[in-house]
């Protein structure tokens, strides 16, 4: 899950950031208005976690623009107040949903996978490859009943692939999902982390190498 952190506190905004990297989602992080309409002008957030008080652009006008947007990023707004009036101007505004500061973090989280989930309804929320299954809820994957010791961009890399149904996957397009806009393109970190994946993952492999395409599950 590509995330969005917009949010003018900039010692929140990245504690904010480590939890959600640690939840496996890949996390870029601004702190004003004007950069974060930059940044999902260039990429397709699944989610934008937007503070609602920002500074120069504010975070309603923000909100407004990205509901007009054709590929929208689900939206949950953060606000130091949390009164009946603001939850619904913000919901009005195009917000998918609203958070009050201050907020426990597995809340946080679990809002985030709640609304990144709504316009995907047709996808399982449990994944199933053969004796493979992953619960993306839970951070779970086992095959043939046994726990796999993934880390956390292990477990987006093969959640990615898996929700992919067989289509072949970019290496391009991993890297936009699942990395943030800190890692080097040109790096072979998908590789690296793929090897990884498939070494976990043991026999018969699942994760095919297409040449010249991708990968796929």
């Amino acid at each position: 899950m590509r995330v969005l952190v917009v949010e003018d506190h900039a010692v929140l905004a990245e504690s904010v950031a480590r939890v959600l990297r640690r939840e496996g989602m890949a996390v870029d992080v601004v702190h004003d208005g004007e950069r974060a309409l930059e940044s999902t002008s260039v990429v397709d957030y699944d989610v934008v976690v937007l503070d609602r008080d920002l500074p120069g652009i504010h975070g309603d006008d923000v909100c407004g623009t990205l509901a007009e947007q054709p590929q929208q990023p689900r939206v949950l707004m953060l606000t130091a107040s949390g009164t009946m009036a603001e939850r619904v101007d913000g919901l009005n505004l195009g917000a998918d949903d609203y958070l009050p500061k201050p907020f426990a973090y597995p809340e946080l989280i679990a809002r985030i996978r709640a609304i990144s989930r709504r316009p995907q309804q047709a996808l399982a929320p449990i994944l199933d490859h053969g004796d493979l299954r992953l619960d993306p809820g839970k951070r779970l994957a086992t095959r043939g009943g046994e726990r796999l010791p993934l880390n956390p961009k292990e477990l987006a890399v093969l959640e990615y692939l898996m929700a992919a149904e067989g289509r072949v996957v970019p290496t391009e397009e991993l890297l936009e999902r699942v990395w943030d806009d800190a890692t080097d393109p040109f790096t072979n970190t998908v590789k690296t982390t793929i090897n990884r994946l498939r070494a976990k993952l043991g026999s018969p492999p699942v994760i095919e190498t297409v040449p010249r395409g991708g990968y796929r599950i």
